[in-house]
């Protein structure tokens, strides 16, 4: 009987892989659906992890600070290997502070279909061009709205998880307005 439990487990542990399930055209439900389908599948990361942001205005390249908010980049990476951003728009655009994309309803207000936790730490901070995840008052209520910030915004800090910041194409990111479109997300990820 343990024999066979264990077996059911594994076996429904391997039958959940990541891969591109969703696509530029999956309605705000499917995508949500397939999310919370995956909600717990945790990602253990063994090396440099790095998002590739396509866009409609051109290509940003970020790093991703898994060593300091795990659960935010599991989340994060998850998602986009599903497929869940391809297609979305940035919903939000405020000049000299932020563009925030990344929900699948388009308007500020939806999310994945859960929450993730809060990750501060002090070694993260929001420079220009730090990756964040957006959320409601509640500090645990980050979810699959993300934001990279257009200059140095301090205020910030401490309340709001930054897991990564970008490396190449800030000039992109300055261009983007809302209505702009998240074409995909690509991960990279290289080993130690």
């Amino acid at each position: 009987m343990n024999f066979l439990i264990i077996f059911l487990i594994l076996n429904q542990t391997e039958s959940l892989k990541i891969e591109r399930i969703l696509n530029k055209n999956s309605k705000p439900e499917e995508r949500i659906e397939i999310a919370k389908k995956y909600k717990d599948f945790e990602i253990e990361f063994k090396g440099t992890v790095k998002a590739l942001i396509k866009t409609n205005k051109g290509e940003i390249l970020c790093e991703l600070f898994p060593e300091y908010a795990p659960k935010t980049v599991s989340n994060f990476v998850k998602l986009s290997k599903l497929g869940f951003y391809d297609g979305l728009t940035f919903h939000r655009y405020v000049p000299n502070f932020v563009i925030q994309g990344g929900d699948p309803y388009g308007t500020g207000f939806g999310d994945a279909g859960y929450n993730i936790p809060l990750e501060v730490n002090e070694n993260t901070k929001h420079i220009e061009g730090a990756l964040g995840i957006a959320r409601a008052q509640d500090p645990n209520s980050g979810s699959c709205q993300f934001y990279i910030t257009l200059r140095e915004t301090p205020h910030l800090d401490g309340n709001y998880t930054v897991f990564g910041k970008v490396i190449k194409g800030m000039d992109v990111v300055k261009k983007l307005r809302k209505g702009d479109i998240i074409e995909k997300i690509e991960i990279i990820e290289e080993e130690k």
